[in-house]
């Protein structure tokens, strides 16, 4: 259990997936998930605010890449 406390830390698994539109067992390529972050982070530049959607959206999107480099 101690192995894997990452898997119940994250409080809605899939979330991201089908947010993305990959099915079920598949990898979301690390290129998408880089290209969503910035463009996520382009359309918050300067004074402007994403909503509350795209910002957790950008949360789960860093987490994703986070968690994608961890194995190496």
């Amino acid at each position: 259990m101690a192995d894997k406390w990452i898997q119940g830390a994250i409080k809605r698994p899939g979330a991201l997936r089908a947010k993305m539109g990959a099915k079920e067992g598949e990898n979301i390529p690390k290129g998408e998930i880089s290209s969503k972050i910035e463009q996520l982070q382009g359309e918050a530049e300067g004074d402007k605010k994403l909503s509350a959607a795209k910002r957790t959206m950008l949360k789960q999107l860093v987490l994703a890449r986070t968690l994608g480099g961890m194995n190496k």
